[in-house]
Protein backbone atom coordinates (compact mmCIF):
# COMPACT_ATOMS: atom_id res chain seq x y z
CA UNK A 1 0.00 0.00 0.00
CA UNK A 2 1.53 3.43 -0.94
CA UNK A 3 2.15 5.55 1.70
CA UNK A 4 -0.35 8.66 1.81
CA UNK A 5 1.77 12.16 2.20
CA UNK A 6 1.22 14.01 5.13
CA UNK A 7 -0.06 17.52 4.97
CA UNK A 8 2.65 19.19 6.10
CA UNK A 9 1.06 21.87 7.33
CA UNK A 10 2.84 24.04 9.89
CA UNK A 11 2.08 26.09 13.22
CA UNK A 12 4.50 28.20 15.31
CA UNK A 13 3.85 28.99 18.97
CA UNK A 14 6.27 31.85 20.45
CA UNK A 15 6.27 32.88 24.36
CA UNK A 16 7.74 36.29 25.17
CA UNK A 17 8.25 37.98 28.40
CA UNK A 18 7.31 41.57 29.66
CA UNK A 19 9.38 44.12 30.64
CA UNK A 20 8.84 47.77 31.68
CA UNK A 21 10.17 49.85 28.81
CA UNK A 22 11.87 52.58 31.83
CA UNK A 23 13.53 50.24 33.96
CA UNK A 24 13.85 46.68 31.68
CA UNK A 25 13.14 44.65 34.89
CA UNK A 26 10.76 41.95 34.27
CA UNK A 27 6.81 42.94 34.55
CA UNK A 28 5.90 41.05 38.16
CA UNK A 29 2.01 42.51 37.77
CA UNK A 30 0.57 42.54 34.29
CA UNK A 31 -2.95 43.74 34.54
CA UNK A 32 -5.51 41.13 32.65
CA UNK A 33 -6.83 43.63 30.34
CA UNK A 34 -3.42 43.27 28.41
CA UNK A 35 -3.45 39.85 27.20
CA UNK A 36 -7.54 40.51 26.79
CA UNK A 37 -7.15 43.42 24.39
CA UNK A 38 -4.60 41.52 22.51
CA UNK A 39 -6.78 38.39 22.29
CA UNK A 40 -9.59 40.42 20.64
CA UNK A 41 -7.95 41.55 17.68
CA UNK A 42 -6.77 37.97 16.18
CA UNK A 43 -9.02 34.98 16.09
CA UNK A 44 -9.85 33.12 19.71
CA UNK A 45 -6.58 31.42 21.43
CA UNK A 46 -4.31 33.11 19.59
CA UNK A 47 -2.75 35.31 22.36
CA UNK A 48 -3.05 33.18 25.83
CA UNK A 49 -1.44 33.89 29.30
CA UNK A 50 1.13 31.93 29.93
CA UNK A 51 2.18 30.38 33.38
CA UNK A 52 3.73 33.30 34.89
CA UNK A 53 2.24 36.39 34.65
CA UNK A 54 5.10 38.35 32.52
CA UNK A 55 4.55 35.91 29.81
CA UNK A 56 2.52 36.17 27.03
CA UNK A 57 2.26 32.94 24.46
CA UNK A 58 1.04 33.66 20.34
CA UNK A 59 0.20 30.86 17.77
CA UNK A 60 -0.53 31.12 14.50
CA UNK A 61 -3.03 29.55 13.09
CA UNK A 62 -2.46 26.53 10.87
CA UNK A 63 -0.40 27.82 7.97
CA UNK A 64 -0.16 26.12 4.51
CA UNK A 65 3.60 27.41 4.00
CA UNK A 66 6.28 28.69 6.04
CA UNK A 67 5.68 32.21 4.56
CA UNK A 68 2.61 32.24 5.78
CA UNK A 69 3.64 31.19 9.07
CA UNK A 70 6.17 33.54 9.44
CA UNK A 71 3.65 36.59 7.98
CA UNK A 72 1.16 35.12 10.75
CA UNK A 73 4.20 35.83 13.38
CA UNK A 74 5.27 39.01 12.57
CA UNK A 75 1.68 39.87 12.45
CA UNK A 76 1.47 38.21 16.11
CA UNK A 77 4.34 39.94 17.56
CA UNK A 78 3.77 43.32 16.34
CA UNK A 79 0.01 43.24 17.99
CA UNK A 80 1.52 42.05 21.02
CA UNK A 81 3.87 44.88 21.21
CA UNK A 82 1.47 47.49 20.20
CA UNK A 83 -0.52 46.48 23.05
CA UNK A 84 1.71 46.01 25.50
CA UNK A 85 3.29 49.44 24.78
CA UNK A 86 -0.16 50.97 26.41
CA UNK A 87 0.72 49.40 29.20
CA UNK A 88 4.49 50.46 29.56
CA UNK A 89 5.69 47.43 28.68
CA UNK A 90 7.21 45.80 25.76
CA UNK A 91 7.41 42.40 24.79
CA UNK A 92 11.07 40.36 23.90
CA UNK A 93 11.23 36.86 22.41
CA UNK A 94 13.68 35.66 24.42
CA UNK A 95 14.12 32.09 26.31
CA UNK A 96 15.59 33.78 29.83
CA UNK A 97 15.33 37.69 30.97
CA UNK A 98 19.22 38.43 31.58
CA UNK A 99 18.50 39.69 35.27
CA UNK A 100 15.31 39.15 36.49
CA UNK A 101 14.64 36.28 39.70
CA UNK A 102 11.93 34.14 39.72
CA UNK A 103 11.06 34.56 43.67
CA UNK A 104 9.70 37.32 42.62
CA UNK A 105 7.25 36.47 40.01
CA UNK A 106 3.47 35.32 40.28
CA UNK A 107 1.85 32.81 38.49
CA UNK A 108 -1.44 32.93 36.24
CA UNK A 109 -4.61 32.27 38.27
CA UNK A 110 -5.96 29.69 36.03
CA UNK A 111 -7.00 26.04 36.84
CA UNK A 112 -4.23 24.34 34.52
CA UNK A 113 -1.40 26.52 36.06
CA UNK A 114 -2.84 26.42 39.59
CA UNK A 115 -2.51 22.77 39.50
CA UNK A 116 0.60 22.51 38.54
CA UNK A 117 2.07 25.18 40.75
CA UNK A 118 0.19 23.07 43.48
CA UNK A 119 2.00 19.25 41.92
CA UNK A 120 5.49 21.37 41.09
CA UNK A 121 6.43 23.12 43.77
CA UNK A 122 9.45 25.30 43.57
CA UNK A 123 10.27 23.44 40.26
CA UNK A 124 7.09 25.45 38.59
CA UNK A 125 8.10 28.50 40.66
CA UNK A 126 11.39 28.84 38.94
CA UNK A 127 9.72 27.92 35.12
CA UNK A 128 10.85 31.61 34.29
CA UNK A 129 11.56 30.34 30.52
CA UNK A 130 10.32 30.94 27.43
CA UNK A 131 10.37 28.46 24.49
CA UNK A 132 9.29 28.09 20.92
CA UNK A 133 6.80 25.11 19.64
CA UNK A 134 6.74 23.76 16.19
CA UNK A 135 3.69 21.79 15.08
CA UNK A 136 3.98 20.07 12.06
CA UNK A 137 0.54 18.20 10.46
CA UNK A 138 1.14 14.70 9.91
CA UNK A 139 -2.33 13.03 9.69
CA UNK A 140 -1.79 9.31 10.10
CA UNK A 141 -0.86 8.43 13.95
CA UNK A 142 1.46 5.26 13.49
CA UNK A 143 3.59 7.82 10.66
CA UNK A 144 3.57 10.15 13.55
CA UNK A 145 5.43 8.12 15.96
CA UNK A 146 7.81 6.67 13.83
CA UNK A 147 9.04 10.27 12.72
CA UNK A 148 8.94 11.27 16.23
CA UNK A 149 11.76 8.42 17.06
CA UNK A 150 13.99 9.42 13.80
CA UNK A 151 13.72 12.75 13.97
CA UNK A 152 14.94 13.03 17.68
CA UNK A 153 18.94 12.52 16.28
CA UNK A 154 18.36 16.21 14.61
CA UNK A 155 16.99 18.00 18.15
CA UNK A 156 20.85 19.35 19.39
CA UNK A 157 21.22 20.49 16.11
CA UNK A 158 18.42 22.69 15.74
CA UNK A 159 18.45 23.58 19.70
CA UNK A 160 22.65 24.81 19.38
CA UNK A 161 20.85 27.33 16.37
CA UNK A 162 18.53 28.93 18.64
CA UNK A 163 20.16 29.53 21.89
CA UNK A 164 19.25 32.51 23.28
CA UNK A 165 19.26 31.78 27.62
CA UNK A 166 22.91 32.71 28.50
CA UNK A 167 21.52 34.35 31.29
CA UNK A 168 20.21 33.82 34.76
CA UNK A 169 19.41 35.85 37.96
CA UNK A 170 22.12 38.50 36.58
CA UNK A 171 24.82 36.03 36.25
CA UNK A 172 26.48 34.85 32.70
CA UNK A 173 25.87 30.69 33.37
CA UNK A 174 28.44 29.74 30.86
CA UNK A 175 25.87 28.15 29.10
CA UNK A 176 24.19 29.07 25.59
CA UNK A 177 20.66 27.49 26.42
CA UNK A 178 20.52 27.97 30.43
CA UNK A 179 16.20 27.38 29.98
CA UNK A 180 17.10 23.45 29.12
CA UNK A 181 18.65 23.23 32.46
CA UNK A 182 15.42 24.95 34.35
CA UNK A 183 12.90 23.11 32.15
CA UNK A 184 14.79 19.73 32.47
CA UNK A 185 13.69 19.36 36.22
CA UNK A 186 10.41 18.87 35.69
CA UNK A 187 9.45 15.47 34.72
CA UNK A 188 8.12 14.16 31.63
CA UNK A 189 10.93 16.14 29.42
CA UNK A 190 13.86 15.87 27.29
CA UNK A 191 14.40 13.39 24.57
CA UNK A 192 10.76 11.34 23.51
CA UNK A 193 10.49 7.34 24.66
CA UNK A 194 10.77 5.02 21.73
CA UNK A 195 7.46 3.44 20.49
CA UNK A 196 7.31 0.53 18.19
CA UNK A 197 3.30 1.71 17.28
CA UNK A 198 0.92 4.69 18.05
CA UNK A 199 -1.05 2.18 20.36
CA UNK A 200 1.98 1.53 22.18
CA UNK A 201 2.44 5.09 23.21
CA UNK A 202 -1.27 5.22 24.20
CA UNK A 203 -1.05 2.30 26.29
CA UNK A 204 1.38 3.82 28.36
CA UNK A 205 -0.50 7.26 28.39
CA UNK A 206 -3.73 4.94 29.68
CA UNK A 207 -1.63 3.95 32.25
CA UNK A 208 -0.48 6.90 33.71
CA UNK A 209 -4.05 8.86 33.52
CA UNK A 210 -5.57 5.28 34.80
CA UNK A 211 -2.92 5.99 37.45
CA UNK A 212 -3.44 9.62 38.52
CA UNK A 213 -0.14 10.57 37.36
CA UNK A 214 -1.23 13.40 34.68
CA UNK A 215 -4.55 14.46 33.51
CA UNK A 216 -3.56 13.81 29.78
CA UNK A 217 -0.99 13.71 27.25
CA UNK A 218 -0.52 17.64 27.45
CA UNK A 219 1.35 17.06 30.88
CA UNK A 220 4.32 15.17 28.89
CA UNK A 221 6.18 18.05 27.77
CA UNK A 222 9.34 15.40 25.94
CA UNK A 223 11.18 17.95 23.03
CA UNK A 224 8.97 16.62 20.55
CA UNK A 225 5.68 15.11 20.94
CA UNK A 226 2.69 14.21 19.32
CA UNK A 227 0.32 17.10 20.36
CA UNK A 228 -2.40 16.56 22.91
CA UNK A 229 -4.62 18.86 20.62
CA UNK A 230 -3.83 18.53 17.03
CA UNK A 231 -2.67 15.37 14.76
CA UNK A 232 0.62 17.08 14.69
CA UNK A 233 3.77 16.50 16.05
CA UNK A 234 5.19 19.26 18.31
CA UNK A 235 8.80 20.23 18.47
CA UNK A 236 9.50 21.77 21.55
CA UNK A 237 13.58 21.90 22.30
CA UNK A 238 14.29 25.23 20.80
CA UNK A 239 14.59 28.54 22.66
CA UNK A 240 12.62 31.59 21.51
CA UNK A 241 14.52 33.64 18.77
CA UNK A 242 14.48 37.58 19.14
CA UNK A 243 15.34 37.53 15.44
CA UNK A 244 11.81 36.56 14.13
CA UNK A 245 14.00 34.93 10.37
CA UNK A 246 16.17 32.75 12.74
CA UNK A 247 13.16 31.34 14.64
CA UNK A 248 10.98 30.65 11.58
CA UNK A 249 14.09 29.19 10.03
CA UNK A 250 14.19 26.79 12.50
CA UNK A 251 11.35 25.61 12.46
CA UNK A 252 11.47 25.35 8.71
CA UNK A 253 14.20 23.08 8.96
CA UNK A 254 12.16 20.93 11.23
CA UNK A 255 9.36 20.69 8.57
CA UNK A 256 11.74 19.98 5.75
CA UNK A 257 13.50 17.26 8.08
CA UNK A 258 9.93 15.45 8.47
CA UNK A 259 9.42 15.67 5.17
CA UNK A 260 12.71 13.85 4.19
CA UNK A 261 12.38 11.34 6.74
CA UNK A 262 8.80 10.84 5.44
CA UNK A 263 10.63 10.20 1.44
CA UNK A 264 13.09 7.70 3.12
CA UNK A 265 10.42 5.86 4.78
CA UNK A 266 7.89 5.83 1.39
CA UNK A 267 11.13 4.37 -0.27
CA UNK A 268 11.53 1.90 2.58
CA UNK A 269 14.54 3.52 4.07
CA UNK A 270 14.92 4.91 7.55
CA UNK A 271 17.32 7.36 9.84
CA UNK A 272 19.19 4.88 11.87
CA UNK A 273 18.02 5.54 15.19
CA UNK A 274 20.51 6.01 17.91
CA UNK A 275 20.24 5.57 21.66
CA UNK A 276 19.09 8.33 23.65
CA UNK A 277 22.30 8.18 25.88
CA UNK A 278 24.26 9.28 22.44
CA UNK A 279 21.71 11.76 21.71
CA UNK A 280 21.73 13.20 24.74
CA UNK A 281 25.53 14.13 24.44
CA UNK A 282 24.76 15.96 21.39
CA UNK A 283 21.71 17.58 23.09
CA UNK A 284 24.22 18.76 26.01
CA UNK A 285 26.96 20.01 23.61
CA UNK A 286 24.17 21.97 21.92
CA UNK A 287 23.08 23.50 25.43
CA UNK A 288 26.45 24.30 26.42
CA UNK A 289 28.27 25.27 23.72
CA UNK A 290 25.21 26.08 21.20
CA UNK A 291 26.95 25.96 17.57
CA UNK A 292 30.46 26.80 18.55
CA UNK A 293 32.46 23.46 19.68
CA UNK A 294 30.81 20.83 17.37
CA UNK A 295 28.41 17.71 17.97
CA UNK A 296 29.03 14.27 17.39
CA UNK A 297 28.75 12.40 14.44
CA UNK A 298 28.10 8.98 15.99
CA UNK A 299 28.64 7.09 12.36
CA UNK A 300 32.12 8.63 12.27
CA UNK A 301 32.18 8.88 16.41
CA UNK A 302 34.20 12.22 16.25
CA UNK A 303 33.03 15.67 16.95
CA UNK A 304 32.09 17.40 14.15
CA UNK A 305 32.37 21.19 13.59
CA UNK A 306 29.06 22.66 13.23
CA UNK A 307 29.43 23.86 10.01
CA UNK A 308 29.70 20.80 8.44
CA UNK A 309 27.13 19.34 9.93
CA UNK A 310 24.60 22.25 8.67
CA UNK A 311 25.61 22.13 5.34
CA UNK A 312 25.10 18.09 5.03
CA UNK A 313 21.31 18.23 6.75
CA UNK A 314 20.95 21.37 3.98
CA UNK A 315 22.36 19.01 1.34
CA UNK A 316 19.62 16.13 2.58
CA UNK A 317 16.70 18.27 2.64
CA UNK A 318 17.52 20.53 -0.77
CA UNK A 319 14.35 18.69 -2.34
CA UNK A 320 12.12 19.06 0.39
CA UNK A 321 13.04 22.53 0.65
CA UNK A 322 12.20 22.96 -3.00
CA UNK A 323 8.67 21.32 -2.75
CA UNK A 324 7.69 23.38 0.56
CA UNK A 325 8.68 26.25 -0.81
CA UNK A 326 11.46 27.44 2.11
CA UNK A 327 14.60 27.30 0.43
CA UNK A 328 15.67 30.54 1.54
CA UNK A 329 14.12 30.24 5.24
CA UNK A 330 16.36 26.95 5.63
CA UNK A 331 19.42 28.37 4.16
CA UNK A 332 19.28 31.32 6.54
CA UNK A 333 20.51 29.05 9.19
CA UNK A 334 23.96 29.88 7.58
CA UNK A 335 23.39 33.61 8.34
CA UNK A 336 22.67 32.53 12.15
CA UNK A 337 25.99 30.72 12.19
CA UNK A 338 28.01 33.48 10.52
CA UNK A 339 26.40 36.43 12.68
CA UNK A 340 25.97 33.85 16.09
CA UNK A 341 22.70 33.10 17.86
CA UNK A 342 21.53 35.44 19.95
CA UNK A 343 22.94 33.62 23.26
CA UNK A 344 26.44 35.20 21.07
CA UNK A 345 25.22 38.44 20.86
CA UNK A 346 23.79 38.86 24.00
CA UNK A 347 27.04 37.81 25.79
CA UNK A 348 28.70 40.24 23.44
CA UNK A 349 26.90 43.01 24.41
CA UNK A 350 27.05 42.60 28.21
CA UNK A 351 31.22 42.02 27.62
CA UNK A 352 31.26 45.33 25.71
CA UNK A 353 29.68 47.15 28.41
CA UNK A 354 31.46 46.29 31.47
CA UNK A 355 35.12 46.47 29.46
CA UNK A 356 33.44 50.01 29.00
CA UNK A 357 32.96 50.66 32.31
CA UNK A 358 29.30 49.63 33.25
CA UNK A 359 28.18 48.46 36.30
CA UNK A 360 26.69 44.62 36.04
CA UNK A 361 23.08 45.52 36.04
CA UNK A 362 23.62 48.27 33.40
CA UNK A 363 25.28 45.93 31.43
CA UNK A 364 22.61 43.69 31.67
CA UNK A 365 19.97 46.18 31.15
CA UNK A 366 22.25 47.28 28.25
CA UNK A 367 21.63 43.51 26.89
CA UNK A 368 17.70 43.81 27.42
CA UNK A 369 17.73 46.96 25.36
CA UNK A 370 19.25 44.83 22.45
CA UNK A 371 16.55 41.92 22.96
CA UNK A 372 13.69 44.56 22.30
CA UNK A 373 15.20 46.33 19.72
CA UNK A 374 16.20 42.54 17.59
CA UNK A 375 12.66 40.94 18.82
CA UNK A 376 10.32 43.74 16.33
CA UNK A 377 13.76 43.90 14.26
CA UNK A 378 11.84 44.02 10.49
CA UNK A 379 8.54 43.53 11.75
CA UNK A 380 6.23 45.86 9.65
Amino acid sequence: MTLKEPSFTIGIEEEYLLVDRETRELATDVPPDLVEDCGKRVKEGQVTPEFLQSQIEVGTRVCGTVKEAAEELGHLRRLVADVAAEYGFAPIAVSTHPFADWEQQKHTDKERYNILARDMQAVARRLLICGMHTHVGIDDDELRIDLMGQVSYFLPHLLALSTSSPFWRGEKTGLMSYRLSVFDELPRTGLPETFDSFSEYERHLRIMTAAGLIEDASKIWWDVRPSARFPTLEMRIPDVCPRIEDGVCIAALYLCLLRMLYRLKRENQRWRRYSAMLVRENRWRAQRYGVTEGLVDFGKGEVIDYRGLLEEILQLIHVDALALDCLAEVEHARTILTRGTSAHRQIEVYEKAVAEGAERKEALKAVVDLLIEESLNGIA
